[in-house]
């Protein structure tokens, strides 16, 4: 199967053009929020499964972090889109202070 790339402004406009076929349309912010936590919640638990000392149950059902880290993505999306913030620029900036303000924080790797 070859899974298309995208980068976040098709994946952000994906995301709307599936939201915006319904009525009900974007959940509120706090929702959203909540939403993440419990995404995030889910991949916690398939960390602690695969790579923790919690194996999975026989009876629970199998997921694997790809699937939880997408679902995290499609609800960022989410969120990103109701407050017209492009994931894009927030990354472009999260990402320069980061390396402005950790640039001599961690040991370098030799050449």
């Amino acid at each position: 199967m070859n899974t298309p790339v995208y980068n976040t402004a098709e994946m952000q406009k994906r995301v709307d053009d599936y939201i915006s076929q319904f009525k009900e349309g974007y959940f509120s912010p706090l929702s959203q929020v909540a939403r993440l936590t419990e995404e995030v919640g889910e991949l916690a638990r398939e960390v602690n499964h695969y790579h923790g000392e919690k194996p999975k149950k026989q009876s629970e059902k199998e997921k694997t972090i790809e699937e939880e880290l997408g679902d995290i993505l499609f609800v960022l999306s989410c969120f990103a889109n109701s407050l017209d913030v492009d994931l894009s620029e927030a990354f472009h900036i999260a990402i320069n202070k980061i390396e402005t303000r950790d640039k001599n924080r961690w040991t370098k790797k030799g050449k």
